[in-house]
């Protein structure tokens, strides 16, 4: 598990230790504006200390079709939002040579229950989400994802949650 506390009190005159075990970091993608600031974060923690960090595009698949149906639209944006996002990371990570990016592009029937999937499959330490407030159902939420992942995570979660560009208060109360 790691703190956050202690990598912002950590001076930036301090390099990583590299003898310490990474910190192994899952990080949704979506190909959004919400991505740069997740990456961002990566690459301040990157700085103070190895990561391992898996970036997860997960193609979701309706129930009236097959899990391995052929969505060639939806692959190809996955593996634009990837490609776009390893790149970000890699460069944000920068000197920290020693911080591994990996991708996975993932079909499931729930995107929630395929990041908490990787999650464990990768012993995580921590699932790193970005989300903005909507409104279904006369509701405001997060969605199904992120409710899913918050609940059934077996590691940290921190959740992000973007600044409204029209932001009004009397459309979220």
């Amino acid at each position: 598990m790691v703190s956050l506390r202690n990598v912002r009190r950590q001076t930036s005159n301090q390099k990583p230790t590299r003898e310490a075990a990474p910190t192994r970091i899952v990080v949704p993608v979506s190909g959004d504006e919400g991505d740069r600031r997740l990456l961002d974060i990566i690459g301040k923690i990157g700085a103070r200390q190895r990561v391992d960090v898996t970036l997860v595009f997960v193609v979701e698949v309706q129930q009236s079709m097959t899990l391995d149906a052929e969505l060639p639209n939806e692959i190809e944006r996955g593996e634009r939002a990837l490609g776009n996002a390893e790149t970000l990371a890699e460069q944000l990570l920068g000197e920290n040579r020693h911080s591994p990016v990996r991708t996975e592009l993932l079909q499931a029937r729930s995107a929630g229950a395929a990041i908490v999937d990787e999650a464990i499959d990768r012993n995580a330490d921590m699932i790193l989400l970005a989300s903005t407030l909507r409104r279904k159902y006369g509701r405001v939420t997060t969605g199904e994802t992120i409710a899913y992942v918050l609940k059934n995570a077996p590691c940290e979660v921190i959740l992000v949650r973007l600044a409204m560009a029209d932001w009004q208060n009397d459309e979220i109360e």
